[in-house]
């Protein structure tokens, strides 16, 4: 896949997006597949406060769940789709700001990425960081918020799809993510990615993009995955999680 990215990559005639990280603000270390700079989107960078007191509640969350004391997030494998369940993308970024104890524990949720409706994406941490954003997949995923109040606010809004496909699809062939392991967070439950050390947590997740709705944003990637001549990699394999 790598080396038909590369090929891919070389032939792109996009614009980059984005633009150099402030003044302040540490640069990224190189991924470890590829440089697709091209597909990159315009990303807004507008980090929430994550400093080492927010870092150590993360590498003891990951102690207790994942059986390792850290908070980096190394290989992510999978990308999980979520929305909002507000109309603001001011709201989203306050909420995972305040770093709010959540089911009893810190750190509070957040976000790697944020897409508002009018198709602006932010980035909230690095993408070696990890993010509370999904029950048994923070160790592995990358997390993308979109503000919508439901999965067809989302589906249909086509500035806010357009980022998210793109970003999406960048975010693939930088780390090698097959579309399979592109889920929503109620798919989560069924990847084979899942671990949960907590038996009290071993069911627990949200609505938010189910099977159906996610079965329509994969078809949607794929056409985008062609035009751009990224392979999509392999489909979906769910294991049954007894839930």
């Amino acid at each position: 896949m790598r080396r038909a990215v590369a090929a891919a990559v070389a032939t792109l005639s996009l614009l980059a997006g984005g633009s150099p990280p402030a003044l302040g603000v540490t640069a990224e270390p190189a991924p470890h597949v590829l440089d697709v700079q091209p597909v990159r989107p315009t990303i807004v960078w507008a980090p929430i406060p994550y400093g080492d007191t927010r870092k150590r509640q993360m590498a003891g969350y990951s102690l207790r769940h994942y059986g390792e004391r850290t908070w980096r997030l190394d290989d992510p494998r999978v990308i999980v789709q979520h929305y909002t369940v507000g109309t603001t993308w001011q709201g989203a970024w306050n909420t995972f700001a305040a770093n709010t104890e959540h089911n009893g524990e810190y750190p509070g949720t957040c976000t790697h990425f944020l897409i508002h409706t009018d198709g602006t994406i932010r980035q909230l941490v690095p993408l070696w960081v990890r993010c509370r954003h999904a029950v048994g997949m923070n160790h592995t995923s990358i997390g993308i918020e979109h503000v919508g109040t439901s999965d067809r606010m989302v589906l249909d809004n086509r500035s806010q799809m357009r980022a998210s496909l793109r970003l999406t699809a960048w975010l693939m062939a930088r780390y090698d993510v097959n579309v399979g392991n592109v889920i929503g967070h109620r798919e989560t439950l069924d990847s084979p990615y899942r671990l949960e050390l907590d038996p009290d947590w071993w069911c627990l997740v949200h609505a938010d993009f189910p099977r159906a709705a996610m079965k329509e944003y994969r078809t949607r990637l794929r056409l985008v995955l062609a035009r751009w001549e990224i392979p999509a990699g392999a489909p979906p394999v769910w294991v049954g999680s007894g839930c």
